[in-house]
């Protein structure tokens, strides 16, 4: 790959641009439907939190059935094919769900096998995309890269949340839906017109599958860095979601926000994300990677405290405002950093596997944490249930905090990618 000279280098890179503005299209819209989703359920099924973390659980658990297959499978075939797939996928099971919506034929078994369907996509969709990228653009240039996805992810989250939320309001929560249905085609054609950059890979020969995912595993849990990062960020989503899963219900029902309301607080998380991942990869390199996701990692407990104390009425969404404000700021610091960190210091034969890897406990702890925060919730509140989460996410916080990856630094040399042994 040839330098990129310039104030925008990434646009010397037409095959990045176009699964740039894939991934921005296809995100837009997720946000637009997980909101749509969770009035959905609550308004027209007249589910509680117990049905809420059942769906949300369906929507994860093909990372715990597929998540480490689905990685051996990433390094043994290209990965653009396979987004391309993933997206259609999407598109139809979202149409789907929408379709029995706005028919009244839906229900909740049904939801919860649709969205099996969507997790099973966006499992593949973003495992690939991970181990993707890096083939589209030169080592040096992953953090900005990274950085790009990361602010036109937080972008969306600002933008698609208030989009659902006057949706629901003006139409229904079955439309919100249905937009996102139709956000996966462009998606996939504009992904179907990125050209060259991926190697084809090595012939499989006599490897075999369990070799294959001991040897992923093997890469991320016994390296002294990645080893850390990886449950740590195991138990940050345990905590996360178990908030994330009641949060919808938790404002509109106690707090008594309606959709808009809500979709405005959690905009807020994006406004500021977009900020923090431009300035990520510049502190990143002054501070470095590891000091910078530890600091990420302390501000999202301090976030949903805020979350905790909010007041019921007007005053309350200002507080969550705040809340998830903060919160934005802690995302967008460190996903930019963990991903380019990640995938810089693992060879690209193994990147799929440990993408895959990481992910499958990633979001085997959202599937795991649905039907708990549901049936804690419904035994205990919601109150209860968030100060639980809180004590997780600490804990999370705490493990990269006091391990060698808060030293953690981009490798300076970008011809030896994956140098780092474990």
């Amino acid at each position: 790959m040839s330098p990129a000279p310039g104030r925008f280098p990434l646009l010397a890179y037409p095959a990045f641009v176009r699964l740039w503005i894939a991934d921005g299209v296809s995100t837009l819209g997720t946000f637009i439907a997980t909101l749509g989703v969770q009035f959905l359920m609550i308004h027209h099924l007249g589910a509680d939190q117990a049905d809420i973390g059942l769906v949300r659980a369906a929507q994860w658990l093909p990372t715990l059935v597929f998540g480490l297959l689905a990685g051996v499978w990433l390094d043994r075939v290209r990965r653009r094919p396979v987004l391309i797939g993933a997206d259609t996928l999407a598109a139809v099971s979202l149409g789907t769900i929408a379709a029995l919506a706005f028919t009244d034929l839906l229900s909740v078994p049904a939801l919860a096998g649709l969205m099996f369907l969507v997790g099973t996509a966006t499992m593949f969709f973003r495992a690939g995309q991970q181990s993707y990228l890096p083939s589209l653009v030169p080592a040096r240039m992953m953090p900005r890269a990274f950085a790009r996805l990361e602010r036109t992810m937080t972008a969306a989250e600002s933008v698609g949340p208030v989009v659902a939320g006057a949706l629901i309001r003006v139409v229904s929560a079955p439309a919100a839906i249905a937009v996102n249905a139709f956000t996966y085609p462009l998606s996939a054609v504009l992904l179907a017109s990125v050209g060259g950059g991926e190697a084809q890979p090595g012939a499989a020969g006599q490897r075999r599958v369990l070799a294959d995912l001991r040897e992923g595993a093997s890469w991320v849990y016994r390296h002294a860095t990645l080893a850390p990062y990886a449950v740590g960020l195991h138990l940050w989503f345990l905590g996360h979601s178990l908030i994330t899963t009641l949060y919808v219900f938790y404002a509109n029902q106690e707090l008594g926000l309606d959709a808009f309301a809500v979709g405005l607080t959690l905009a807020c998380a994006g406004v500021t994300g977009v900020l923090a991942a431009g300035l990520s990869p510049r502190l990143g390199q002054r501070f470095g990677v590891g000091r910078m996701c530890v600091l990420s990692d302390w501000i999202t407990p301090l976030a949903y405290v805020l979350v905790l104390l909010a007041p019921p009425g007007g005053t309350g969404v200002l507080v969550l405002c705040l809340a998830y404000g903060v919160h934005g700021v802690g995302m967008g610091l460190k996903g930019p950093l963990e991903g380019s960190y990640r995938n810089a210091v693992t060879p690209d034969r193994l990147r799929g596997r440990m993408n895959a890897t990481i992910r499958t406990f990633n979001w085997g702890m959202l599937a795991v944490s649905g039907p708990l925060a549901g049936a804690m919730a419904v035994a205990w509140g919601n109150r209860p249930t968030i100060i639980a989460a809180i004590g997780v996410l600490v804990l999370a916080a705490g493990v990269v905090t006091f391990s060698p990856f808060r030293r953690a630094q981009m490798p300076r040399d970008p011809d030896v990618v994956g140098a780092a042994t474990p």
